[in-house]
Parts: C-alpha cells; structure tokens; sequence
C-alpha cells in the first residue's frame, strides 16, 4: 500500500510546481530564474509550462488561491516555499484531495483516515 505522502510526491508536488512556474512564467520570469526560485532544473520547469509534467489532476478553488498567492509572493520576494507549499498540502488533505487520489491509485481500506491520524509521532 502506498502511504498518503507517496502519493503527494507522485502527483500533488508535480501540480503545484507546474501551477507555480507557470504563472511565474506568465509574470515574466525567465526558465532560468523560475527553476532558481522553485529549487528545480530549468528543464522540469519547460516541462511544467509546457504541459508535459504535473497536469494530471486538477485542485480545488481553495488550493488554487493558495497556489496563486504564493506566485504572487514568490515574484515579490517574500516567501517561505517550504512552509507554503505544506500548507498547500494540508489544504488537500483537509479537503480529502488527497483521500481521493490515494484511493484512485491504491487500495485503501473504507475507513482509512491517514490524513487525519494523530500527528503525534508516539500515537
């Protein structure tokens, strides 16, 4: 069984970087600097605007603001990239995004409730 945060690297990582470089890209930004900013090569960044990588789902009205905002902050200068983009996943988790696609791509038991287990390492 995959764990929840597999399927964030497979799939909700790659759809927030090409969401981010794309509307970088728009603002002006070259390749070059996005994958500078983003802490990724200039060519997954071709990859995210053109299409070819992270377009296999699509986010909430939510995630997609959060997502906005953060380019908006990214172009000014003032951000935290780390920090924002877990908040980013905490989004799709809270709005069980990630339940779905854990259950698209794996078999999870009816009454799996990961996202929302303890977040205490002890249990």
């Amino acid at each position: 069984m995959k764990l929840p945060c597999e399927i964030i690297v497979w799939y909700v990582l790659p759809k927030i970087r090409s969401e981010l470089a794309i509307k970088l890209s728009e603002s002006g930004i070259s390749q070059k600097e996005i994958s500078e900013k983003l802490g990724i090569t200039q060519g997954a960044v071709s990859q995210y605007i053109n299409k070819k990588r992270g377009h296999k789902m699509e986010f909430g009205q939510d995630a997609n603001d959060a997502i906005k905002r953060l380019a908006d902050d990214i172009i000014k200068g003032d951000t935290d990239l780390v920090l924002r983009i877990c908040d980013i996943c905490k989004i799709l988790k809270n709005n069980r995004t990630i339940c779905g696609l854990h259950k698209e791509h794996d078999v999870v038991p009816l009454d799996c409730n990961a996202c929302f287990g303890s977040s205490d390492p002890q249990g």
